[in-house]
Order: structure tokens, then sequence, then C-alpha cells
């Protein structure tokens, strides 16, 4: 997208004129047709990261935005403790993971329990959720997928695709977040509607 933006400031009035009689734009033009406009201004009136490109996005400013970098603030249990708590936990907090932690203070990963592992193991194998603990059913630490705070956003959406995972911690030394691929996505759709919001102006003539 911003290669695009690049190409219609190089270019000019001439490129711009060729894409509105091309496409058959009228003045009113207005991007996209596929969002209605309600749900454009909505997602575009209060971005939570200035528009800047994807590929300047990193981890760290996701965990800024969802205020966990500021707050230090993830949704834990321990391996210990029984699976009925553990999900009673992401219930009361509306998430559909928790990573476990080990004893102590450092936020050193044991693992990560997910809503998934409930259903599999718990539900589907009909045992009982009262009596399991959370080490029975997580992923233990030595077959997570992680990132760091440094990874660009557009590469950890590729890694929970071709992983086929949707939570993945955020490890810094030590356990300093966790992100969705609801959270990643949020952020894609908000830079992409800014840029197209960036083209409709220029092609209107704002720029």
């Amino acid at each position: 997208m911003q290669g695009v933006t690049k190409a219609l400031r190089a270019h000019g009035n001439r490129l711009k004129h060729a894409v509105l009689q091309r496409l058959n734009f009228t003045d009113g033009f207005y991007w996209p047709k596929i969002l209605t406009h309600s749900d454009s201004e909505i997602a575009i009136s209060n971005p939570r990261i200035p528009h800047k490109g994807l590929e300047n996005i990193t981890v760290s400013e996701l965990l800024k935005a969802k205020g966990e970098e500021e707050k230090n603030s993830v949704y834990w249990c321990s391996a210990t403790d029984r699976v009925y708590d553990a999900v009673q936990n992401m219930t009361q907090h509306n998430v559909g993971a928790l990573v476990v932690l080990k004893p102590g203070d450092e936020k050193l990963l044991a693992g990560i329990v997910t809503e998934r592992d409930y259903l599999r193991k718990i539900i589907v194998q009909g045992k009982p959720s009262t009596s399991m603990r959370v080490k029975d059913i997580m992923t233990d630490e030595n077959e997570l997928i992680t990132v760091n705070s440094d990874t660009n956003i557009m590469q950890a959406m590729q890694l929970m695709t071709d992983n086929h995972i949707r939570h993945v911690p955020v490890i810094d030394k030590r356990l300093v977040g966790m992100i969705s691929i609801v959270d990643v996505v949020r952020i894609i759709v908000e830079q992409q509607l800014e840029e197209v919001k960036h083209l409709n102006e220029y092609i209107r003539g704002n720029y």
C-alpha cells in the first residue's frame, strides 16, 4: 500500500487524472466500497498506532497499544492449578489463553494453556476439569512458539498462520506479554484503513 502512495506522489496530476479516467470515478469517489461509511469512520477515527506502514510496526508497539507493556499485565496461571480454575480465569477475563508461569517472581514461562487445549484434552475425552491439572493439558515451554518485542507484526501473523495457533507469548529473556491473532489483525486493518484514507485524500486533491 505504501508503494502505491509513493507512485501517486511521484507521478503527480497525470497519474491522478489517469486513475480517475481509467476507473471512471467521479469527484464524489470514496474508498473502499466493501466497508460501510460508519465502519470506516469508527475504525480510523482513533487508530491505536499512528499510521507508519505495517513493515515498521513491531510487537512492542502492539503491546503498548493494548496497554500491556505499561501495566505489565498478562493473564496467567500455575502448572499445578486445576484446569477448572484456569478456565474460570479465562472466562472471567474474556481471553482464550493463559500463560503458565514457573514458581517465583521472575516471570519465567513454563508453558501456555488455551481454550483449545481444554476442549480437546478435557471435554472431548470426557475428563474431569476439577481433578485435572494445567500441566496435564498445557503446551510445554520446550514446544512453545514465541516472538520478541522487536518482531514485526506481519512476521508474527505469518508465524501464527503457519503453525495454526492463535496466541503467542512475547519473550525478552522473560515474559513481557502475549498477543493474539485478533490483536494483530486489528492493527493491520487500522493501518490499511489509514492508508486508504491517505490515498482518498490524495485523489481528492487534499495533499
